[in-house]
């Protein structure tokens, strides 16, 4: 028994196509079929190589809307990038090492970063850029100052609130830490945040921006044994950056204000 073939009009079926796309949440092939189809009929595609495009072209647009919500949700104050950092303005930071760090291997890892230089130097645009790449690759990423991250466990643990605070901080892949050793910790407050550092879920990584050596450390964290527990979580298998001592802010400025001259 032959089933007899439905025939569809042109305009029956974009109204088709749009509607199924809302009800299933395709939004990218709601707004794109006609053009994909119009290029399949140039190209003279095949059904399957239409539909693959359809699908490409959704699942790549969803991959780009969620890397843009985990951006978001990270916290940063601003976007900075890796491919925008100028390394002649700091000869002191190699380009080689800063490769290895964008392959987010020590994310994958949980193994800690270390940047420590100072101020102007560069280190919160490599912490932002390198935590940008890393909730691109699917990571959760969380930024903080440590001020901030501070005033935060001292407030949810007179609250009584603490652990659900380090719960919360313990499930992302990656904390940036910016700032540290710009002011002194009280006893209470280094304590809180040693805990945080300590109890993180197993292989999640950290990395922090300090303005200090960690011999002088001490200035932030006075208790000399908290401070050795502290500097020996954040360098054990991890990676150390010195950004020196020359302004890249400056540096940078200049090259830019010279490029536009030329």
């Amino acid at each position: 028994m032959n089933v007899p073939r439905r025939t569809v009009t042109d305009q029956a079926a974009v109204a088709a196509i749009e509607q199924g796309a809302r009800m299933l949440r395709l939004p990218t092939i709601r707004d794109r079929f006609s053009e994909i189809a119009a290029a399949a009929e140039r190209e003279q595609q095949s059904y399957l190589g239409f539909l693959s495009e359809l699908m490409i072209a959704e699942c790549e647009d969803r991959d780009r809307r969620r890397a843009q919500r985990r951006i978001h949700d990270a916290g940063f104050p601003r976007l900075k990038r890796l491919d925008e950092f100028t390394f002649e303005a700091n000869p002191a930071i190699n380009p080689a090492v800063i490769g290895t760090l964008a392959t987010c291997a020590w994310v994958k890892a949980g193994e800690p970063l270390c940047l420590i230089g100072d101020s102007g130097t560069g280190k919160s645009h490599l912490l932002i850029g390198l935590g940008t790449l890393a909730a691109e690759a699917g990571y959760r990423v969380r930024y903080t100052l440590a001020s901030k991250l501070v005033n935060e466990l001292v407030e949810a643990a007179d609250d009584a609130q603490l652990s659900k605070l380090i719960t919360r901080y313990g499930r992302v892949d990656l904390l940036l830490i910016d700032e540290l050793g710009y002011l002194q910790l009280d006893r209470r407050g280094a304590e809180l945040l040693f805990q945080v550092l300590t109890e993180r879920e197993e292989r999640s990584a950290v990395a922090i921006a300090s303005n200090e050596p960690f011999s002088a450390w001490t200035k932030t964290f006075t208790d000399p044994r908290l401070c050795a527990a502290i500097v020996d979580r954040l360098t054990f298998a991890g990676q150390i950056i010195e950004t020196g001592t020359s302004s890249y802010r400056l540096a940078h400025a200049r090259k830019r204000r010279t490029a536009s001259t030329t």
